[in-house]
Formats: C-alpha cells, structure tokens, sequence
C-alpha cells in the first residue's frame, strides 16, 4: 500500500474512534518447550475509545537470515528490544489491518507479557517459549497462540532455513482488524511540537545488532536500516515509519535463559525515563511514564505537555540506560 493511502486511512480510522468516544460522553465530536518449539488539529489518542476487538501482537524474527521479514509494513507499532548474545528481535501489533502473511515468526520472552498487559487480552502469535516461562504465557491475560498440530494458522516456507521459515496468517486468527481504538498505548498524534533539532539520521546500536532510522522527505518517513543494510519488505520497498522513539530503559536479565544457557534480558517497560521521538525530520527530547503494566505509555515535552506522533506507523526501539 503506498505511503499516502495508508496515513490517510490511518487517520480516518483514529476519527472515527474519538467520535465514538466523545458521541459516549455526550459531546460533539471536533476534528518451547524449547526455543521456537511453540486550526491545528487536535491531538488524539489510541485509548480514547473502546476497542472492537483484540490487537495481534506477534513475534517477529531480526537476524539477517530472517530478512526481508513479511508484513511488518502493515503493523500499527513495531517494537524493538534486545533478546540473547546482543541481538534483536521485534513485536509487531496489528489493529487497523491485518496482511496476508507475517514473519518470520520466533519465540517469546518474559518481558513481552509486561509489553502487553497494556492492550485488553491481545492475541499473541508466537513460535514458542523457554519450558518454565510457558506457564506464566497460559496465566496471563492474553490469548496465546503458538503453532499447534491442528492450526492452520502458521506454514513453513520451502525457500527458507528452520527456524526462520515459520510464517503466520493472521486471517486465521482475527475475523477482522479490531480498529485503531483497541491500540491503547498512550500515544498521542497531532502537530508536532515547537523545538526540537533537525536530524537526518539517528542509529541505535546493541552489542550484535543496530538500527538506524534515516529521514525521506519525499516519503515523510524514517528508512529503517538493519545492522547497516536497508531494511525491505518482501516486494522490495524499504520499511519507512512516521515516527520514531528511541525509549531508554533498565534491562536486566530475566529469571530465564535460552536453550545455550544464556540469559534473557528482561525490558523493564514500566517506570519512566527519557526518550528522543524522531518525527518530521527533526528530533525532540522527551520524558516517557507508564504507571502499571495495564497503562500505556505516556511521553511528555519539557513542559510537561503531551509529545504528538506523526500519523502512521511508529517503532519503539528500547535501549538501555547508560
């Protein structure tokens, strides 16, 4: 889908949910067992409407022999977040469109149920987990669903090497997108703020992977960039988010590990922090707070005003704390 079409969309489907929300309150409306076994406008917010459905969160694969990943251009939010031996993997969340294919689809950790408690029961697509977190997956308030004998909704593409080859139809999930009102992350989208720097390019690097976001003004959008190399969807176009957030936060390792035995960082995504939002070509410093794991996520300039996103896509890429 091109850029302009899905940002127009985008933005009717957030309309139509603070019409919804306002219409409610009487006003008018303005504007695996082992590893991968199983006037200016007004801001608007995701969670200011009920939602219609459970968001699709899945579990996607980031090391090179996983790319050109599938479907990540549809997703609502992508984030980022550092797994074993330095390396990254991603979680994509689906609410206003659900693509045909997504993956490569890999494990879960523990810091995800975390990461999700704030969506009402998401669904979780998933390749599995370490043995012991599985019962905290099964306990928490989500529907997990890993690949299973009698699913239909995962297959194994011939052109590609276990364990990257494990592909999900989302349609198989969810009758249908749950809409832009089931994405409460606490985000917010409007104008963007006085201030800020101009920036062409920003990267953020963990020990064995890196991403850089590189402003396109044609595109009004950040080209991702993978451990140096242009990140592509399968037909060949370059991953291009509106926004961008660099979230700083404490990663510490988790009471898990990995079938090599090394231990799995644990993102801390409750607390508060600082954070750099890359929207429009120019970068703004701003301060993120998410009370409990059932909160989103809230992110505030130096006035304590709330930070708009640029309508679209958004990636959150989590860095530790220096």
């Amino acid at each position: 889908m091109r850029r302009g079409t899905r940002r127009s969309r985008y933005a009717a489907l957030l309309t139509a949910a603070v019409a919804v929300s306002l219409a409610a309150a009487g006003c008018t409306t303005g504007p695996g067992a082992k590893e991968d076994a199983r006037a200016p406008e007004p801001a608007r917010s995701h969670s200011a409407a009920p939602a219609s459905g459970p968001v699709l969160a899945v579990k996607v694969d980031n090391v090179r022999a996983a790319r050109p990943q599938t479907g990540l251009e549809a997703a609502d939010v992508v984030y980022a977040e550092p797994v074993e031996a330095g390396l990254s993997r991603l979680m994509a969340i689906y609410a206003t469109e659900l693509p045909a294919s997504v993956g490569p689809v890999r494990s879960a950790r523990e810091s995800d149920l975390e990461l999700l408690g704030q969506f009402d029961r998401p669904v979780l697509a998933f390749s599995g987990a370490q043995s012991k977190l599985l019962p905290l997956i099964d306990e928490a308030p989500l529907r997990a669903e890993p690949p299973g004998e009698d699913s239909d909704a995962y297959v194994r593409a011939a052109d590609r090497q276990a364990p990257h080859n494990l592909y999900l139809h989302p349609g198989e999930l969810l009758d249908k997108p749950s809409g832009a009102a089931a994405l409460t992350t606490g985000f917010t989208y409007g104008k963007a703020p006085a201030g800020g720097r101009a920036q062409s390019s920003h990267t953020v690097r963990y020990p064995a992977a890196s991403f850089t976001f590189t402003w396109s003004g044609s595109r009004e959008a950040w080209l991702v960039s993978l451990d140096g190399s242009p990140a592509r969807t399968a037909d060949g176009g370059r991953l291009a988010p509106a926004t961008v957030v660099v979230q700083h936060v404490k990663v510490r390792e988790s009471d898990f590990r990995d079938f090599r035995g090394s231990n799995s960082p644990y993102v801390e995504s409750v607390g508060s922090g600082r954070a750099e939002v890359l929207r429009d070509g120019r970068a703004y410093e701003a301060t993120w707070k998410r009370g409990a794991a059932a909160d989103g996520t809230t992110f505030t300039t130096g006035d304590g005003k709330p930070l708009n996103f640029a309508e679209g896509q958004v990636w959150v890429v989590f860095a530790g704390r220096s």
